[in-house]
């Protein structure tokens, strides 16, 4: 064979080879989460995947072109992921429309704005193609707050009969309407942060006259499942559990005479960016902010509760340190479209932390401590401080609490049951009337 024949077949299989590492993309896994803000579609595969998209909008739809791979059974589930209650999609169609080529068609309950992405691979995903899908009008925190509260208590239409008594007068709702009037509190400053009780019992709260909103953020969630026990628990699934739980609580408290109402960053299970959970709970005027989660450790001997607070300055110990940079890792792992992201904000919410919230911050993270230490063993008898990114709201009281170390076998075992899941639930929810009781809610004087 001559040797221009040689590099003639040798450049042939070269050029095949190319085209065959171009479809060679296999997909791995496809996931679909509905949420209230915004249905996302995670398409994963061993190899970047190339699309192209055009939005439709009668009937509104998105059709996807992805190129180089062919139509295999992974991608053929996602016609059954997509769930009844799912608020944007309708239906997912795939066919195989040329050689290489995949048509995926995502058929819309409404018009919805696009977001698509490609994600590195991170922990255990490999690439990632993310379709996020967006109300033209976003979901605005306090309006769903209302809205929930309606459901619950629906507001009853005047009697014809005029005779006819007229319905009872709804006190909260009054308070959450009126909510979207008032400015939030400023969290007051003080030079020493007040040491957890030593005692359950709090004293009583003084008289306050407006609705009181705790935001709750049940940390991780969705394409994030945060950290997992030796039996496959997921934090993601156990610190939610307890979040409703809490959150029923809350909602069945006064304090002061003053109704209570939890707000959750996220009620099921989808992903929620750090600097959008800070967002939220500002959005709202909450009054505090507890994020919950039940981390895992390097070693699955280490085991209790801690309530972490922000830091201006350096972590409180090299522990918290590293937990903070775990925590901080959400977005790359949850994922976050950094082409549409507020960077402006995100990062300005790095610098606006205040020695005042840091004070408040404390002062709460101490009372929660206090009464998480009579339902389990605590890791720390202190509230340790680390820069946190889901912690930096200026201006209201934050903490993160992990319930224990989900890492720890007989606590993953604990994290997974009823009964102490309701005494975490109640520790809390004593923890915060107990701040109360020595930090009113006043009125509020800060502009969102």
């Amino acid at each position: 064979m001559k040797r221009r024949d040689l590099i003639a077949r040798g450049t042939l299989a070269l050029l095949l080879g190319s085209g065959q590492i171009a479809r060679g993309a296999t997909i791995v896994a496809v996931r679909v989460w509905p949420a209230p803000e915004y249905s996302r579609v995670t398409i994963e595969s061993d190899g970047k995947l190339v699309s192209k998209e055009v939005v439709m909008t009668d009937p509104p739809r998105l059709a996807v072109d992805l190129e180089g791979i062919d139509l295999n059974s992974q991608l053929r589930e996602l016609v059954a992921k997509v769930r009844p209650d799912d608020p944007f999609i309708a239906g997912i169609r795939v066919a195989q429309s040329a050689p290489g080529s995949v048509r995926m068609t995502i058929d819309l309950k409404q018009v919805a704005v696009p977001q698509v992405f490609s994600l590195s691979p991170v922990a255990a995903y490999q690439h990632r193609l993310v379709f996020d899908l967006y109300p033209v009008k976003q979901v605005d925190p306090l309006e769903a707050l209302i809205a929930e509260r309606l459901k619950e208590r629906p507001f009853t239409a005047a009697p014809t009969n005029p005779s006819a008594a007229a319905p009872a007068p709804d006190p909260l709702g009054e308070l959450i309407a009126q909510q979207l009037q008032r400015p939030a509190r400023t969290p007051t400053a003080s030079p020493e942060p007040l040491p957890f009780p030593a005692s359950s019992a709090a004293p009583a709260a003084q008289k306050t006259d407006r609705l009181i909103i705790i935001a709750l953020d049940p940390g991780h969630g969705g394409e994030d499942p945060g950290a997992s026990g030796p039996s496959g628990t997921h934090e993601k699934d156990v610190v939610l559990q307890i979040a409703h739980r809490l959150r029923d609580r809350i909602n069945a408290t006064s304090i002061g005479g003053s109704p209570m109402r939890a707000f959750l960053t996220r009620d099921a299970d989808f992903f929620v960016p750090l600097h959008v959970r800070v967002q939220k709970a500002r959005r709202v005027q909450a009054d505090l902010f507890v994020s919950i989660h039940a981390d895992a450790f390097l070693t699955p001997t280490a085991r209790g509760a801690s309530v972490f607070a922000l830091s201006q300055g350096g972590a409180s110990s090299t522990a918290a340190r590293w937990m903070a940079e775990k925590e901080n890792k959400a977005d790359l792992i949850g994922g976050v479209n950094v082409k549409t992201q507020d960077v402006h904000l995100a990062r300005a919410l790095i610098d606006m932390s205040t020695t005042a919230q840091i004070n408040d911050s404390l002062k709460l993270g101490g009372a929660l401590l206090g009464e998480i230490g009579h339902v389990g063993k605590l890791h720390k008898g202190m509230v340790e401080q680390a820069s946190f990114a889901v912690l930096k709201a200026p201006d209201i009281p934050s903490v993160l609490v992990e319930t224990a170390f989900i890492s720890n076998p007989e606590e993953e075992a604990r994290l997974r049951s009823d009964d102490y899941q309701e005494q975490l639930a109640d520790a809390i929810m004593r923890g915060i009337r107990r701040y109360f009781s020595a930090n009113p809610p006043l009125a509020r004087n800060r502009a969102l």
